[in-house]
Formats: C-alpha cells, sequence, structure tokens
C-alpha cells in the first residue's frame, strides 16, 4: 500500500513516493542536476532572463522557418510561461516571417472547462484569450498565421487532434505545475481502479485530448499565478493535450524561470526523467520514455531545498 498524499489524500501526487526518493532528490546540486543529462534528455541552464525567454521565443521561429505549404510544421504552446509570447510576436514582424504564406500551425495546450464545456476566449481566464493577446494579435496583418491554422482545445477534439497526423510538431513547449505536470495531465484521483495504485505509465500514455479533473494543488496554483488567490473562482476542470498529442511532437521542451514550481520539484522531475523512473503520480516523469526531451532552466532560481525560517 502506497502513502496517502500529505496534501490531498484523495489524491495521487508526488508526496505518495517513496520518502527515500525524495530525500536523495532535495540533495541535488546545481552540478547534480546538470549531470542527469543522457540520450534522450537535456539539462540547459541560462543566466539571465532575458537569455531564458529569448530562447524560448526562439524555438517557435526556429520551428516555423521551417514550414512550407507541401510540409507544414508547428508548435504547441503554454499559459505559462507566457513571457515568451510578445517576444514571438515582435521576431516574427521584426524578421518578416510569412506565418501565412509558410503555413504554420500552431495548438494551445489547454483550456477552462465550466458546466462541461470550454470557455470561450471572452473568459478572462481564457489561455485562448491570452495566446491572442500576448502573441497572435500583435502580427502584423501581413504576416499573421492563417486563422484555420490556430488551433484551440475548446469544441471538436478531433479538429484539435487530426492536425498532429498530417502537420509536424516540431516543439511541445511547457512549463511545470507544482503538481508536476505538463499542460494539464495531472495525477488521478485515488478511488475506484486507482484507490491502491496510480495508473501504470502505459496506461497513462494512452490518454489524448480530453476533460480532467484537476488536482488541488494545480488549483491553488492557478490561484496565486492568475486569480489574485480567489481560489474559489478558478474552474475545477480543463481540458488539455495528452500524452498521445505529446508523443506525436518531435521534441518537449519544458521551460523553468522558478515562478511556477519550487526547488523541489524541478528537481524531481529532472531526477526521475534523467533515471528513468516513471510513475504516474507524478506525470512529468512519464518523459523518461519521450524520444527527445529539454528541460530549461533559468539557473539563479534552482535554489536549494535547505530549510529556511523567514
Amino acid at each position: 500500500m502506497r502513502k496517502k498524499s500529505v496534501v490531498a489524500p484523495d489524491w495521487w501526487d508526488y508526496t505518495t513516493l517513496e520518502d527515500d526518493l525524495l530525500a536523495d532528490v532535495a540533495k541535488l546540486t546545481e552540478k547534480d542536476l546538470q549531470q542527469l543529462s543522457r540520450e534522450g534528455f537535456q539539462v540547459v541552464y541560462y543566466e539571465t532572463l532575458e537569455d531564458f525567454y529569448l530562447a524560448e521565443a526562439l524555438e517557435y521561429i526556429e520551428a516555423w522557418m521551417q514550414s512550407t505549404p507541401d510540409n507544414p510544421v508547428g508548435v504547441c504552446g503554454p499559459i505559462g510561461p507566457t513571457e515568451q509570447l510578445p517576444l514571438v510576436a515582435r521576431l516574427v514582424n521584426t524578421l518578416g516571417i510569412n506565418l501565412g504564406q509558410k503555413e504554420a500551425h500552431f495548438w494551445g495546450m489547454d483550456e477552462w472547462v465550466l458546466d462541461g464545456k470550454a470557455v470561450d476566449a471572452t473568459h478572462p481566464l481564457s489561455f485562448e484569450k491570452a495566446d491572442r493577446e500576448l502573441c497572435f494579435d500583435r502580427i502584423e496583418n501581413k504576416l499573421k498565421i492563417n486563422e484555420a491554422n490556430l488551433h484551440f482545445p475548446t469544441g471538436d477534439l478531433d479538429a484539435y487532434n487530426n492536425p498532429y497526423d498530417s502537420v509536424r510538431c516540431a516543439v511541445m513547449q511547457g512549463g511545470q505545475g507544482d503538481v508536476k505536470h505538463w499542460a494539464f495531465n495531472d495525477p488521478f484521483k485515488r478511488e475506484g481502479a486507482y484507490a491502491d495504485a496510480p495508473p501504470s505509465p502505459e496506461e497513462f500514455r494512452k490518454l489524448g485530448t480530453r476533460v480532467v479533473d484537476l488536482h488541488p494543488i494545480t488549483l491553488m496554483q492557478n490561484a496565486r499565478t492568475s486569480g489574485g488567490g480567489k481560489v474559489n473562482e478558478v474552474p475545477t476542470q480543463a481540458l488539455t493535450v495528452g500524452p498521445v498529442q505529446t508523443w506525436k511532437s518531435d521534441k518537449v521542451s519544458i521551460w523553468q524561470a522558478g515562478t511556477h514550481d519550487n526547488p523541489f520539484g524541478m528537481r524531481l522531475t529532472a531526477f526521475m526523467i534523467g533515471k528513468k523512473i516513471a510513475d504516474s503520480a507524478v506525470p512529468m516523469s512519464l518523459l523518461a520514455d519521450h524520444p527527445n526531451v529539454q528541460f530549461n532552466y533559468y539557473r539563479p532560481a534552482i535554489g536549494s531545498c535547505e530549510v529556511e525560517m523567514h
């Protein structure tokens, strides 16, 4: 019988892992973290936030530059972090990249769900709204991406999923949440078939784009980062891109500036991926089986896991 979560006893999460593993993770130094790199998994450090977010923005540009009408290429991008999005628009405008002519594509990673339906772009927390306002609305009209090539998981999920089979997704970007998810691939509730153990990695990886129940840790985090602390106003469900679509992406690139997770969390998933320890109570760890994963850190944010009273 695995431990109960110390945060949400009715859910799976990283606190249900063995204490020895958690203790080893807390001891990792910056050097140890970087040495977790192996074939298929790279740990990269950036010394300034300017360099960090520019490098993140350039992943969009590098992907879209490869796109042609005969061989379209796209990017799947997050809301969290968002600082790269205005930089993407500025780079497109400055370099004069005609995204429409190139048939470039973009997938949004996820969207909130209320009353069983995805919120529309008028909702103040809408991720589509953020993508458009921070990036796509800022691109000059003559260079804009074709509207049909913007894919958000808000209505017909086949319309969202099918382009992954006809368009090469060069990179799926993401952040890492406090619950150790990418997109909203949260751990499961501890109930029914999963009362004693979380889904196996193989079972979890079969999940596609879907509506998910959000872990209490995720609700608290989004209230803190986006909702002014009003957790009662954060939706408890979301639509999210699934592992199936993730494994159709050439590369998974995770960006950690220290604002969406803490020093322990930023070590834990790198350790599990580097050592190929996959456990769906830590969804990010399933990326241990993806052939091309890169963790990008703002190095000064890595910090330490030492106890420090404030």
